[in-house]
């Protein structure tokens, strides 16, 4: 899986994926979350109104989808 501590010391590349997948985090959401996952499922859970195993899941499969690609 995805190392989020490399995450959030790349974390402007990372932000325009995250931005990319999920368009409903508004820009002062994704300067609070800069690369941390916890942060990130909180505001996936507020932006969407899902719960935090959704929030999860949803998460798992982007670091499937930036690992595959890592890979590619």
């Amino acid at each position: 899986m995805m190392d989020w501590n490399r995450v959030a010391e790349n974390w402007r590349e990372f932000r325009g994926k995250v931005k990319a997948e999920w368009s409903n985090l508004p820009d002062d959401c994704l300067d609070v979350i800069a690369g941390k996952r916890v942060a990130l499922s909180g505001r996936l859970q507020e932006a969407y109104g899902i719960s935090r195993n959704e929030a999860e899941q949803l998460i798992k499969r982007f670091e499937r989808q930036q690992h595959s690609r890592f890979l590619k």
